[in-house]
């Protein structure tokens, strides 16, 4: 039987930013993309153009190498064209594939909010879809309180709908604005409007007030529409969209919408699921939920006692799918082989191959535990994973030794009695035989150390000529002026790639210069290794 493509649309950059406390910076977009394309969603919202400096900036180039990069706006202004508008415009010539546009379709909000009838509403989302097929955008209509608005006028709501998808839109969008629709509602609606717009061309967008919009999706699939739009982690505005990392391996994994739909997610993609579900959190700079569904950390926790034993004897007993389908491990007495399981799955996205027999890959994964016992993280810095496994295994290059350093930060006065922060670093490195001191100053005490620990690392100076600090977050991970602080560094290079190191302490400035070691480190493994297949450095 064929089954029906159903398609993945990720508004994290668009919808979630919305959700109180979270501010996504151009770096902090990019890197996240990069997040999206690994779990393989379809379409990647970036956000509005036009609507602030980090966007507009953002859709100044195209941003995705495999999802179709799509840019959020609203239908046309009344009393103005489309070729007038610069909100349309702005979308229009931004370097997005597809074009997703806002439109009421409750009545009362057109006469209340909009203030405009009911009719200029229908011409204004007309000339909008039209202006964006005419400018080659693939077009997507989200009508807005779409439920609402069938409840107060369904005929209205139905003719949002056909408008839309007349002037040309790719997908009509329902959405639940405001997140209190019920599940058999979303059911009962949603099979009305198939009778104007097949399934092929509707999408469901929920908001999750209720504790529902993961439900609400389901049933609006299980009813017909082919696109589900949601959220990495559920963020979102108020009580968040629905949440894509519970969303996608219930549609993959679940019989009940795996023998009927197939998306362009397969099982390599969805076993790096709770890596990247975590990744996320660490860039957000939260700790993850520990009982979110299918990748928290008590997902597949049992205490000892009888489930205990009855999961030894049958997994299935408590657990409704393998955790390492989804890149997660069972936490019973048997976690040993789980782990290991995850951690050779994760030495070979590094090139490190070993047997699951050698007693190395034993004391890989205690050193990995008790690290995280203390605030280690390696799910969100895959660079610093890379260099302790090599570390453990006996195999890091000895590029150089920290003999010592020093940060100062110093309150002065310039001759004009203007007050001013000077922040400098001491660095004291040795390469092989040699001992090179640098000095730096920095705009802070951790860009100080950055500086002055690349001003001069002898040999390697020239491997890591372009590599550049892109981002540095710092998280608190108990109270009180004394607490243990993670940090965690994001660095790239001249090749396009990107990479995550951590650090832990007491000390802010040595967690600080354990992530920009480690990140300096994980550069020269690059050069060596590519210098080892091509002679030439990276």
């Amino acid at each position: 039987m064929t089954k029906d493509r159903l398609y993945i649309f990720d508004t994290t950059l668009r919808d979630g930013a919305q959700t109180a406390g979270i501010e996504f910076s151009l770096e902090d977009k990019i890197s996240i993309v990069s997040l999206l394309e690994q779990i393989g969603v379809d379409y990647i919202e970036g956000g509005y153009p036009g609507a602030n400096p980090v966007d507009t900036e953002f859709f100044s180039q195209r941003r995705t190498s495999r999802a179709t990069f799509t840019a959020f706006g609203m239908t046309k202004r009344a009393g103005r064209s489309a070729a007038n508008d610069p909100g349309v415009q702005g979308i229009l010539n931004s370097q997005a594939d597809a074009a997703c546009f806002v439109a009421k379709t409750w009545d009362h909000q057109v006469a209340t909010a909009l203030e405009i009838s009911l009719e200029d509403n229908l011409a204004n989302l007309q000339e909008t879809v039209l202006a964006s097929v005419a400018a080659g955008k693939e077009t997507l209509i989200d009508c807005e309180h779409f439920f609402d608005g069938f409840k107060a006028n369904p005929d209205y709501a139905v003719a949002c709908v056909r408008t839309a998808i007349d002037a040309g839109a790719r997908w009509v969008v329902l959405c639940d604005t405001n997140g209190g629709t019920m599940p058999s509602e979303v059911a009962t609606i949603v099979g009305q409007v198939l009778a104007v717009a097949p399934g092929s061309k509707l999408g469901i967008h929920a908001h999750d007030d209720t504790g529902q919009a993961v439900a609400n999706t389901l049933a609006a699939v299980q009813a017909g529409v082919r696109q589900i739009q949601g959220t990495l982690n559920g963020i979102g505005e108020r009580c968040g969209n629905a949440n894509l990392v519970t969303l996608i391996p219930t549609l993959v994994l679940k019989p009940a919408f795996a023998d009927k739909l197939e998306t362009g997610i397969d099982a390599t993609r969805l076993a790096r699921l709770t890596q990247i579900s975590r990744a996320f959190d660490d860039r957000l700079n939260r700790a993850p939920a520990r009982q979110a569904p299918y990748v928290g950390a008590s997902a597949f926790a049992t205490k000892a006692g009888i489930h205990a034993s009855a999961l030894l004897k049958d997994f299935s007993s408590y657990e409704h799918v393998p955790p390492e389908s989804v890149g997660n491990e069972r936490a019973i007495m048997v976690s040993q082989q789980a782990g290991k399981s995850n951690l050779l799955t994760a030495l070979a996205r590094h090139d490190i191959v070993l047997a699951k027999d050698d007693p190395r890959l034993e004391s890989l994964l205690a050193t990995v535990k008790e690290r995280e016992a203390i605030g280690y993280s390696y799910d969100g810095a895959d660079a610093s994973f890379a260099v302790l496994a090599r570390r453990v295994l006996g195999t890091l290059p000895d590029f150089f030794q920290v003999e010592s350093y020093r940060a100062s930060v110093e309150l002065r006065h310039n001759a004009r009695g203007e007050e001013a922060i000077v922040t400098e670093a001491v660095v004291k490195i040795r390469v092989e035989d040699e001992l090179l001191m640098s000095v730096a100053e920095g705009n802070g005490p951790v860009n100080a150390l950055d500086l002055a620990l690349r001003k001069d690392l002898g040999k390697y100076s020239r491997d890591i000529e372009d590599l550049e600090l892109v981002d540095f977050k710092v998280r608190i991970l108990d109270g009180g002026t004394g607490a243990v602080t993670r940090v965690l560094v994001e660095s790239r290079d001249g090749t396009g790639e990107r990479w995550y190191t951590i650090g832990v302490s007491p000390n802010i400035i040595d967690a600080s210069f354990e992530a920009l070691y480690e990140s300096i480190t994980y550069k020269l493994l690059k050069a060596a290794a590519a210098q080892a297949t091509t002679g030439t450095p990276v």
